[in-house]
Formats: structure tokens, C-alpha cells, sequence
């Protein structure tokens, strides 16, 4: 890892890279802030008269990341018409007026109006489609892996909302969350706007793309390989994410209350469920570029049979054997930990496959992660629901982890004898 960075020394601009991380770690924070917030959201409807259901909670927390995923195809498209930073810009401008909205609406807030910020939320998801290619478009393909392993480490923004979005809950009120949102997305815009830079043509050659290239690009067998393993990894992390706080307070309540903690206080069982998910998200988090490193040098292919292997294995215990606390918040740290490397993975190869096409790509296929993020939420809530419990939840989930490990099988020997060839990176 560290003769990773080294490598990065003299090469591309670190101003735009770090930019691009800040806009990207920000943005994912917003992006996933109703699922620290969901239960001081519902008993805020509930005083108000408004019993959200199972069902409601899961499309709230659900709809932020569907948005995300469609929207990132949109500003995917941008990135390659307009430039990654004017893009970047308009985005998070939108973002900002639903955050302040949010917070002047306050308790008098409806559900339908918190469905249009979910909404609107999801252009904090989509940052994805833009600082991935604005950072990668600076460097060579031999280092797309730690490069976008860096930029994508801005998903540590989830383990900020869920170490202080509930602690500020309980001592503001939620609101406040949104008010704290809208205030650091600013900064973060005018941060961004001083330091991040589209490259030169010297560099990178953007070309626009029309409506037959996206056509032609979801025609490419290829691009549905990297759907599926993305959906996967990613919407892995960011399902688990979403849902980790209902998780850990439907299955873990009363251990997370043995912490020294007035049992009959819920607001301190919520910080705790708040810290747990914390730990857990943090190691997907962090580990992306450490994911992105070891597919430089090992290669992607077998980077990946490693992460999804552990990810399945996990997700099977977890749906058949009843875990201690501390043994289940172990297990989920290592789940996220390997999807947060396995996002990396992905990510060393997608360059050096549609090299000429990262930004809508990147658009296409972060899409996928989101559906795949989306898809979990909902068969978790639906697992719960159907056999009060998440067994059910996990083992589905194995069983698409499984799958991607058969697709890999079947597409490696192709990928390394054709384009693999003259990537210029490890296949």
C-alpha cells in the first residue's frame, strides 16, 4: 500500500484528488444520512399522527440510494458533456436546497415531502459518477487502482453519520442533522470549486458521448459482468450501510443496552447502535484503496475470488448460526471490510476494459451498485417482515455473491486473452 502512494509522487494533480475525495466522502455522508436518522424520523411522524410503516421505513431509506443509482447515469453523461467539475457543481447545489429544506421544514415535515428530499438526496449518491473519473483522468492505467481506491474511500462520509448523526439527534433534535448537513456540503462546494480542475486535453481527451454510444456501451457483455460484480460489492456496502441501524436495533437491542446504559433509555441505545454500525462501515470504507492496491498487483480477477469467497462464507454464518453480539459485530466488520476491498477490485479493472469510456461507465455501473444497495435494503425489510428475522435476508444475498464468483470463472480466461492483454494493469 504504501509503494502504492509512492508511486503517485510526480504524477497526475493532487489538488483535484483530494478534491475529489472531499466532494465524494461529503456527498456519500448525505447520501446515507436517513439510516442513522430513521428511527428519530419515525417517532417524529409518529408525534405528528404519522405511523410509518415497515414498508414506509424501508422505501425511505431505500429511496436515497435508488435516486443515486439512476441519477448516476445522468451525471455520468454529464461528466463527459459538460466536465466532471461543472457537473460536480450543478449537483451539489441541489443537494444543499434539500438539506436546508429539510431542516426549515423541521417536525412540520410530511412523509411525501421527506420522499422528495430522499430524492433529492440522491444526487449526493451520484457524486460517485463524477469524482471517480475526474480523479482517474489524471493518471496512467497502471495506477487506476489506488488512484480510485482513494477517491472512492470518500464512502468513509457513512461512518461519519453514524458515530455523530444520532448524537445530534439527541441533542438537537433531527433537524439538526440536516441543518450540520447543509452547512459542510457548503464548504465542501466552495472547497471543491477552489481546488478541483478538469484534466487537460494533454492529459485526457474527453469525448462526448450520444445517446447510440450509451446504447452501444449496454450492448458490450462486458458491461453486464461489471453490473453484477459491482452490485454486488457496492450495493453490498451501501445496503448494509443503510440498513445497519434497524439491524443492529431489531437484533441487538437489549445487548447493546447491557453497556452501562439506562435500559430505558432508547436515545442512548440508538448513539450505541450508532457506534456499533459505525466500526462495521468504517472497515468498507477505509479498506477500498487497500482493495484497489492489492488488484495492481495481484490482479482484479483474483483479488475478487478472495473478497466475494469471505463475503459469501460471513453472509451464510450470519444466516444460520445464531451469533453472540460481539462475534456478530465482528463478522460484519469483515463482511464490509472485503466488499469495501472488493470495490476496489472492481475498480482496477473497469478503467483498463473501457479506458475511452470511464466517465459514462463509471455512470452505468455505480448505477448497478446502487440497485444492488436498493435490492438488499429491500429483501432485509421484506426478510424481517415475511419471517421475523434476517436469515432468509442473507442467505439470498450469499447466493448472488456466489453467482458473481461463477461469473468471474467464466468471463477470466476470456478477459486476460483479449483486452486483458494490452490494459496496460494486472488482469
Amino acid at each position: 500500500m504504501a509503494g502504492g502512494f509512492k508511486a503517485l509522487k510526480g504524477q497526475g494533480h493532487w489538488p483535484t484528488l483530494m478534491a475529489a475525495f472531499l466532494y465524494f466522502d461529503f456527498s456519500f455522508m448525505v447520501w446515507t444520512m436517513l439510516g442513522p436518522l430513521s428511527t428519530e424520523i419515525s417517532e417524529s411522524l409518529a408525534a405528528g399522527g404519522f405511523m410509518m410503516s415497515a414498508s414506509q421505513k424501508a422505501t425511505l431509506l431505500s429511496l436515497p440510494i435508488l435516486s443515486g443509482a439512476l441519477l448516476r447515469i445522468l451525471l455520468g453523461f454529464g461528466v463527459d458533456k459538460f466536465g466532471a467539475k461543472k457537473t460536480a457543481l450543478t449537483s451539489q447545489f441541489i443537494v444543499i436546497c434539500a438539506l436546508f429544506y429539510a431542516y426549515f421544514q423541521g417536525s412540520t415535515i410530511t412523509y411525501q415531502e421527506l420522499l422528495v428530499v430522499a430524492l433529492a438526496l440522491g444526487f449526493a449518491g451520484a457524486s460517485f459518477a463524477v469524482a471517480l473519473p475526474q480523479a482517474g483522468q489524471w493518471y496512467p492505467p497502471k495506477l487506476q487502482g489506488i488512484v480510485l481506491g482513494i477517491a472512492g474511500a470518500g464512502n468513509i462520509g457513512v461512518v461519519i453519520d453514524f458515530l455523530f448523526a444520532p448524537k445530534i439527534a439527541e441533542k438537537w433534535g433531527w433537524e439538526a442533522v440536516f441543518l450540520v448537513g447543509g452547512v459542510l456540503s457548503t464548504i465542501v462546494f466552495i472547497t471543491y470549486f477552489l481546488m478541483a480542475k478538469d484534466a487537460p486535453a494533454s492529459v485526457y481527451t474527453p469525448r462526448p458521448k450520444k445517446v447510440k454510444d450509451y446504447l452501444k456501451l449496454l450492448r458490450d457483455k462486458d458491461t453486464w459482468w461489471f453490473n453484477l460484480f459491482y452490485a454486488v460489492s457496492f450495493g453490498g456496502f451501501v445496503g448494509f450501510a443503510g440498513y445497519m441501524k434497524v439491524y443492529l436495533m431489531n437484533t441487538y437491542q437489549a445487548d447493546m443496552s447491557a453497556f452501562g446504559l439506562d435500559i430505558l433509555d432508547e436515545n442512548n441505545v440508538k448513539v450505541v447502535a450508532g457506534y456499533f454500525g459505525a466500526i462495521c462501515i468504517f472497515a468498507g470504507a477505509v479498506l477500498r484503496p487497500v482493495g484497489g492496491s492489492i488488484a495492481d498487483k495481484i490482479g482484479g480477477v483474483k483479488s475478487l475470488y478472495f473478497f466475494y469467497g469471505i463475503v459469501a462464507l460471513l453472509a451464510l454464518v450470519t444466516a444460520f448460526v445464531q451469533l453472540p453480539f460481539f462475534i456478530a459485530i465482528l463478522v460484519l466488520f469483515l463482511i464490509m471490510a472485503n466488499l469495501g476491498m472488493a470495490n476496489g477490485a472492481v475498480f482496477q479493472l473497469v478503467p483498463q476494459r473501457f479506458g475511452k469510456d470511464i466517465g459514462i461507465m463509471t455512470g452505468i455501473i455505480g448505477a448497478a451498485g446502487g440497485l444492488g444497495g436498493t435490492a438488499l435494503i429491500k429483501t432485509l425489510g421484506w426478510s424481517k417482515g415475511a419471517f421475523d428475522g434476517y436469515s432468509v435476508g442473507f442467505i439470498i444475498f450469499a447466493v448472488v455473491v456466489l453467482v458473481a464468483i461463477s461469473g468471474i470463472s467464466f468471463v477470466k480466461t476470456r478477459w486476460r486473452t483479449t483486452w486483458g492483454v494490452q490494459a496496460g494493469g494486472r488482469i
